[in-house]
């Protein structure tokens, strides 16, 4: 069976003694060693100042909304995983969703501009796929109107533009290490903030707005890294690069082997940018290609390969948002067609060279 990926895993030997540490050290969460260890080396390794760790990638979101106050409406993108959404919808705002770009799926800025509203204190795009927004422009009109950016960063671990991360742009970057990711602790995410002030408070509301064992300043939430979970993210740290080279090999045998297949498009990469290859996705054009997107994707399963329609269907098509004026069809034809078009292949660090060709041969047939 070929799947989308596979999880990154530590040398068993070494996680064994890291667990003996920990069973010695007898702290198991709340601070310990190997958290402080795995928060230094990834602002290291990722090149930014200030990095909080969290117990998933969902709860950065959160606490991100929370700590820097943002109320009313918040303008995002429907073309990504549900966290994103649920995120504003817990803080008790209102998301309004805007078209994307064709050009890198993500949020497009054209579209931002005409959604503001007075209620508007906070826009939230996506890096999808790890290909950076359109930071330039999203800042200038950030900066126009006085809204706040957090990028929902979870597929962009380690993806720098110019040499720099583009983790550092905007207010707050969050990222997740879920099992699934480039780089993971299991279940996991990470917060990025701009300078010591702001990093102080949000490892306050991680741990339930205590600033003291007698003071607690905001009503914070439960969402501290454990000991076990550092533990296995330092190890990883010491050969997520040697997977994302392996990604990368696997992600130009795509290439080379699908481009010109009439209405099979993809993602190349872009020039100026250290890419992760978390995924690779595809784009079915029916007409051109002469099979629908499902009709491809079924048959793919029928041959062991099981690729998943990141990102189908669209936040803005669920129950619980699809009232929300800003959901409709008409105002987000990119995404729509998009989502209707997409198929992440199998990509990941243990992928074969067998398994690799047979992906591309049922996608040429």
């Amino acid at each position: 069976m070929t799947t989308v990926t596979s999880p990154l895993l530590p040398p068993l030997k070494e996680f064994q003694r890291c667990l003996e540490q920990i069973w010695h050290n007898r702290w198991i969460t709340n601070n310990g060693a190997f958290h402080q260890q795995l928060e230094q080396a990834m602002a290291a390794y990722l090149g930014v100042e200030h990095l909080s760790l969290f117990t998933n990638g969902t709860l950065p979101l959160i606490t991100a909304l929370q700590a820097l106050h943002i109320t009313g409406e918040v303008i995002t993108t429907p073309y990504s995983f549900v966290a994103t959404t649920h995120a504003i919808w817990w803080n008790g705002c209102k998301p309004v969703f805007v078209d994307i770009e064709e050009e890198t799926c993500g949020i497009d800025p054209d579209r931002i501009e005409a959604a503001i509203s007075p209620r508007t204190t906070a826009i939230m795009p996506v890096h999808c796929y790890g290909i950076p927004c359109n930071t330039d422009r999203i800042q200038a009109i950030a900066r126009k109107y006085g809204l706040k950016v957090i990028y929902d960063a979870a597929h962009a671990f380690g993806v720098r533009r110019d040499g720099q991360s583009i983790l550092n742009c905007g207010d707050m970057s969050t990222l997740s290490f879920h099992a699934t990711k480039v780089f993971n602790t299991v279940e996991g995410g990470a917060l990025i903030v701009n300078d010591g002030e702001t990093k102080q408070r949000i490892d306050y509301l991680k741990n339930f707005g205590f600033a003291s064992e007698t003071e607690v300043v905001a009503p914070g939430i439960n969402s501290k890294m454990d000991e076990v979970r550092a533990a296995f993210g330092l190890l990883n740290l010491q050969q997520v690069d040697t997977a994302i080279g392996k990604r990368h090999r696997i992600a130009t045998r795509y290439r080379d082997a699908l481009r010109g297949i009439p209405g099979i498009r993809f993602f190349d990469d872009m020039p100026g940018i250290r890419h992760n290859y978390g995924y690779f996705p595809i784009f079915v054009n029916a007409a051109e290609y002469g099979m629908s997107r499902d009709a491809l994707y079924f048959k793919m399963q029928e041959h062991g390969i099981y690729g998943r329609r990141y990102f189908y269907p669209l936040i803005s098509t669920f129950s619980s948002y699809r009232g929300l004026p800003s959901a409709t069809p008409a105002n987000l034809p990119v995404a729509t067609r998009m989502a209707d078009e997409v198929i992440c292949l199998p990509i990941h660090h243990e992928l074969t060279d067998e398994e690799v060709e047979n992906v591309i041969l049922q996608v040429k047939r």
